[in-house]
């Protein structure tokens, strides 16, 4: 089990926008579709599914909280034909943050938002050799514009198996406030993000609509990453919690996968009513409730 997945929060859209996002990379599919009914949302559809071999989760759970530009997918690609035909269907009935083009830094490269909402940037470049198809990257804006090198210097002590790779600094002159970070790769867990400073005023910032689940096996983890985490007691809820940058993260139990797909309604059900009065997860009470019938 992959231990940080990249969780997206759509309105209704989820398992229509993670089937066209399955069909666009090889080593890609729908792994589950599990109903959690009874929710402050209603009834909410939770979607497990694969890109490029790496784990995703999204979910249906109405308008609170919509997808904007501060973390968006950085897909590479070598064949120009595939990359071409990704940006086709991505950019139909959305909208392009940077033009599909050369840069000096790309033989090709393009920033949109798809028609879910989602950003993605896609590039095709000798800097953007990576291992990993697809990366988040993550975008400081607004009030924590300049804290990239903090934010990733934090997490990086936080999780093992974890390095800054690379930090590029803008320098008089280029674009943004010297000093700030125009690119930076960092490695958590022993996968692969990136994350940039910018001080234009975009007029959007972190929010919930992109979390990152961190998978964990006992209690003491689930510890350990919420204190570590957790900054915004407001914002803790259900095993969610916001970080001092803004940035949201799950601390969850990997039995809960086991729980909610188990397709025994009432287990769901029990668990779901359980997970609901918590806060920060705890696996005796959530163990407690799958196993009462």
């Amino acid at each position: 089990m992959q231990k940080i997945v990249s969780h997206l929060w759509f309105n209704k859209e989820a398992k229509e926008a993670t089937a066209l996002y399955a069909s666009l990379f090889e080593n890609s599919k729908i792994g589950s579709v599990t109903t959690i009914p009874n929710t402050p949302s209603g009834d909410c559809d939770i979607v497990s599914f694969t890109l490029a071999g790496q784990e995703f989760m999204a979910i249906s759970a109405g308008p609170n909280f919509k997808l904007n530009p501060s973390i968006s997918l950085f897909a590479v690609f070598e064949s120009e034909e595939e990359m071409d035909a990704v940006w086709e269907k991505l950019v139909e009935s959305g909208k392009v943050l940077m033009p599909y083009q050369t840069y000096p830094w790309a033989k090709k490269y393009g920033w949109l938002q798809d028609r879910f909402g989602l950003s993605w940037q896609l590039s095709m470049s000798e800097n953007h050799k990576l291992e990993q198809k697809i990366t988040p990257m993550l975008m400081f804006t607004g009030g924590v514009a300049g804290k990239t090198k903090e934010a990733i210097a934090k997490y990086t002590s936080i999780f093992s198996n974890s390095n800054i790779d690379m930090t590029v600094p803008y320098g008089a002159g280029e674009g943004d406030t010297e000093g700030f970070i125009k690119h930076a790769r960092f490695t958590l867990a022993g996968q692969h993000f990136m994350a940039m400073d910018s001080s234009a005023p975009h007029g959007f910032g972190f929010n919930e609509a992109i979390s990152f689940i961190v998978n964990c096996e006992t209690q003491e983890e689930i510890d350990h990453f919420w204190r570590a985490l957790s900054a915004v007691p407001e914002a803790e809820q259900c095993g969610w919690l916001k970080d001092e940058f803004g940035v949201s993260w799950q601390i969850v139990p990997t039995l809960m996968k086991e729980y909610m797909g188990s397709g025994d309604k009432e287990k769901i059900a029990r668990v779901t009513q359980a997970f609901l009065k918590m806060k920060k997860f705890n696996i005796a009470e959530l163990t407690k409730a799958a196993e009462l019938g």
